[in-house]
């Protein structure tokens, strides 16, 4: 059994204390979606490499995204699933060449499922927060429809880009 000191166990909550604080500063998007708390520990539903504008992105999911996509089911997305894509600006690695690696971070963002709450947005709810300050990003709550718009390519599978990664299976 693992022991912690009382210092360490006191720094342990305090930086949790510290996350918890970090959160609820970062502003609500300009269609008043809140910042998702603890996305940071999501599981990761996949990843992409877009090479039109350089940047790495790794998608998570939290609980409900989660158990949609080992089960195959996300044609539609249930309710209650949301998606983040984190993403970076690709960089080659400083002692590998062949390697791309994340460098500047850009910005995180999000598609919250609510069929009825969001059902003028395709289900969907949609915001972004740039930088690693966490900046609202939009003029005005119809900021959607700009994701609305860039998604509507993909509107046969439920406005989501995303093909989550293959996992291989564990046999017991």
């Amino acid at each position: 059994m693992k022991r912690f000191t009382k210092s360490a166990l006191a720094a342990m909550i305090a930086g949790v204390g510290l996350t918890a604080a970090a959160t609820a500063q970062v502003p609500s998007s300009p269609n008043g979606i809140a910042f998702p708390a603890g996305y940071q520990d999501w599981r990761v539903i996949s990843v992409s490499h877009r090479t039109d504008n350089n940047t790495l992105r790794v998608i998570l999911g939290n609980d409900e995204a989660i158990s949609a996509a080992r089960a195959g089911k996300t044609n539609p997305w249930p309710d209650g699933a949301v998606l983040g894509k984190v993403v970076w600006k690709d960089v080659t690695a400083e002692h590998w060449p062949a390697a791309t690696v994340p460098g500047t971070f850009v910005h995180a963002e999000f598609m919250f499922k609510d069929a009825q709450q969001y059902a003028d947005t395709g289900g969907w709810g949609w915001a972004r927060w740039k930088g690693l300050d966490q900046q609202p990003y939009g003029k005005d709550a119809n900021v959607a429809q700009e994701c609305v718009g860039c998604h509507t390519p993909v509107k046969d599978n439920d406005l989501v880009f995303t093909r989550p990664a293959s996992m291989p299976l564990v046999l017991e």
